[in-house]
């Protein structure tokens, strides 16, 4: 059996014509997004751990199990992936459940900016900038 390949974030289906968030509208869908993102955070944590034993597992049925459950989890994790992206949002980190939304601030595309634990959005940054980027969503001035 090949060995499976682990990536932090699955690949996810084509692009599709992204959804825009108001901050509202963004917040709105935490609940389900939370959801989402905390099993996507525990299958991540998974499949890591199947990983780690399959590296320190010589050939035989026991590693033969390992990779059949490792290819079962990691589908786990692409089938919650696509709930993410269906729902219009972007998972940008499987282990910390990292999570963008596209939004629009002084007349140019930002994200809206989102991480587990947290229980609202309060941050947002600029396309490029990434998480070390992050602004209060205080000076957001949102527009469509």
């Amino acid at each position: 059996m090949a060995k499976p390949q682990f990536s932090a974030v699955p690949a996810s289906a084509p692009a599709r014509r992204r959804r825009r968030f108001t901050l509202y509208e963004a917040n709105r869908t935490l609940p389900l997004v939370q959801r989402i993102v905390r099993d996507i955070v525990r299958v991540h944590g998974e499949c890591s751990h199947l990983q780690a034993s399959i590296s320190a597992t010589p050939r035989g049925r026991q590693l033969d199990l390992l990779e059949e459950q490792l290819e079962g989890k990691l589908q786990r994790l692409h089938d919650l992936v696509e709930e993410i992206n269906q729902v219009g949002c972007e998972l940008k980190d499987c282990s910390m459940g990292l999570i963008d939304f596209l939004a629009r601030h002084q007349g140019r595309d930002i994200y809206l900016c989102w991480k587990l634990g947290e229980d609202r959005i309060n941050y947002w940054h600029e396309l490029h900038s990434g998480f070390a980027g992050r602004q209060p969503v205080s000076v957001l001035q949102e527009d469509r």
